[in-house]
């Protein structure tokens, strides 16, 4: 075990950590030249085109030092965006040490800030280092002295390194093997381990990767999962190489995978505990926290035949992405379909086009939105996601949002802009702190709810790409909010309906009705969008009818002949707006998520 280092590496978003692990896996020649290619662990497509790493991916490699011996170094490379934070927890808690990466062009940002508190608050040893040296237009004192700022390091701690071209890698190197500690653990106690992923094959079921804490276990043992109390057979064990490398026996310290012929994906939680079932442990790992889904949407398959399909593709999905939450749902207007959550927009999107790379599953989104606490006037409260869900209006005493804590980097130049788009979104500044002489780091207490749309995009863009932003839920407020129906020729249509601020309602709603009056194709009929708060209309477009020139063959003679035709046809139109029912085009669902 004393030869053993479990790390993991936390940066931004695009600060260079997938490169950085190439260039050390390169070093320790743990992938041949042959299957060398960059963002090597990034083994998802759209991990590739989007160049954003979504997974955690854990692999072996082994290490030989000067002083002659060989260590073994479990690496775990982390998503930088906010909305995968729930992997870099997770990840954090199979580790002992954190590679923390700061770009040198650009410096310390948000997520910099909240990956290094999750690896501080779980003890691991901080490694800064200084990636991108090798670009003219790295800040390397300025930087050094945000990191020391932060980190509370001596200048000789922080490494300088460039995963483009190798420079720093071996101190890297040497830094985990001296600087973090090595796993404790009893090799002769009864056997926990942690599991803190898993992946779904279609051939062999469910494999769990897991980190051990005591014991040890030897291929073909008897084990239980503590929470599901389930007993398989461990079929086969072993450690993670770019492809899963079998082992006989592994011992505390060990990180590796277990395949055991699991089907049901229900059977395995990330976060669960393995053991003995002859000699079981005492208590299962704590510390491993729930996820709580910030964002929820509806999704249902376009073919109303696809539902179980769906259901199998998202109980994968969930094995390989245990941040996705799902309950059943039904809606008038698309059938049955899921209530799913998420940790934001990005993580929705990412979804969506998982079920349709990986499952070839159609399937339409509703608008987004936050979770509400309702309490009524008999005192009773309950937790909201779906606007379809509140209670008659009159029973509703208020409703609670929930805010957030934003904080926001940015340069100096645009701080203005920035506040200006959170005020806008109904935000309250806490606090300002200048970083350095240009940079500046804000707090703001916001809706939660009007982040999720567009605010990411719009702050990223009148930043110039620069500012930065994290946050974290803090509690519920009661907020003046009113439910948004969007009606058919009268009829609701609930995928559509929105719970809103008072202030923002007749804006949105107008917006959303001169935007489905260019989306919803002509009919025979006038078709009327309205837009709705109860009772009142506030917004309101029509769709004129195709029309038929019935007077075509009229050619000259009484105007009554020409009346008596137009009549007949308005009674035809009449008659066939009461049978007629609108088709909403899918298209109509997403084009409401960028309204703009």
């Amino acid at each position: 075990m004393k030869n053993i280092r479990n790390f993991c590496i936390i940066a931004h978003i695009d600060h260079g950590k997938s490169t950085l692990a190439d260039r050390l896996l390169e070093k320790t020649e743990t992938v041949s030249q042959r299957d060398l290619q960059n963002q090597v662990l990034d083994d998802m497509d759209l991990e590739r085109e989007r160049g954003i790493t979504i997974k955690s991916h854990a692999i072996q490699m082994e290490y030989k030092h000067s002083d002659g011996e060989t260590y073994v170094l479990n690496l775990i490379d982390t998503p930088g965006h906010v909305d995968f934070s729930y992997e870099v927890s997770r990840s954090i808690a199979a580790c002992e040490g954190a590679l923390l990466i700061v770009d040198s062009t650009q410096g310390i940002q948000a997520q910099t800030i909240s990956n290094l508190y999750l690896a501080i608050d779980n003890d691991l040893e901080v490694i800064p280092i200084m990636n991108k040296m090798d670009l003219p237009n790295a800040m390397p004192d300025e930087v050094m002295d945000q990191i020391i700022d932060l980190v509370g390091c001596e200048p000789d701690d922080i490494i300088e390194a460039s995963g483009k071209t190798g420079m720093g890698v071996e101190d890297i190197l040497n830094a985990i093997v001296n600087r973090v500690p090595h796993p404790e653990g009893d090799v002769d106690a009864p056997l926990q381990a942690l599991i803190f992923d898993s992946v779904f094959n279609q051939y062999r079921g469910i494999v769990a990767y897991f980190r051990i804490i005591n014991g040890q276990i030897h291929s073909g043992d008897s084990v239980k999962f503590v929470n599901s109390g389930k007993e398989y057979m461990a079929d086969e064990i072993g450690v993670l190489k770019l492809k899963q490398s079998p082992r006989k026996e592994m011992k505390a310290g060990d990180v590796g995978y277990i395949i055991s012929g699991i089907k049901s994906s229900s059977e395995v939680k990330v976060g669960d505990t393995i053991t003995h079932v002859d000699r079981p442990c005492e208590s299962s790992i704590e510390g491993f926290e729930e996820v709580k889904p910030m964002l929820f949407a509806g999704i249902f398959p376009v073919d109303a035949d696809d539902y179980e399909e769906l259901r199998a593709s998202m109980e994968k999905l969930q094995l390989n992405d245990a941040s996705l939450t799902y309950e059943p749902e039904s809606s008038a207007a698309l059938g049955f379909g899921f209530r799913c959550g998420f940790l934001g927009l990005l993580h929705m999107e990412i979804i969506q086009e998982r079920l349709d790379r990986e499952f070839n599953m159609d399937v339409i989104t509703t608008v987004p939105n936050v979770s509400y606490i309702v309490h009524t006037r008999k005192g009773d409260e309950y937790e909201v996601h779906n606007p379809s869900g509140l209670p008659d209006a009159t029973k509703i005493d208020f409703i609670a949002e929930p805010f957030i804590n934003a904080q926001i980097i940015s340069k100096a130049d645009y701080i203005g802009q920035v506040m200006k788009l959170c005020i806008d979104r109904r935000g309250t500044l806490k606090n300002q702190v200048y970083l350095t002489s240009n940079r500046v780091e804000v707090t703001f207490d916001m809706p939660l709810g009007e982040i999720v749309f567009d605010f990411y995009d719009k702050l990223k863009s009148i930043s110039k790409g620069y500012a930065s932003f994290d946050y974290h839920q803090t509690e519920f407020k009661p907020a003046k909010l009113v439910k948004l129906d969007i009606l058919l020729n009268g009829e609701p249509v609930d995928a559509l309906s929105t719970l809103i601020h008072f202030d923002n309602a007749y804006d949105f709603g107008r917006r959303i009705c001169v935007k489905l009056k260019e989306l919803i194709p002509r009919q025979q009929f006038d078709i009327a969008i309205q837009a709705a708060i109860g009772a009142k209309i506030i917004a309101r477009e029509t769709v004129k009818a195709v029309r038929k020139d019935v007077t075509a063959k009229c050619y000259g003679g009484d105007i009554t002949r020409k009346r008596k035709l137009l009549e007949k046809q308005k009674k035809g139109k009449k008659r066939m707006r009461q049978v007629g029912n609108v088709e909403v085009p899918q298209t109509a669902f997403l084009a409401v998520l960028k309204l703009d």
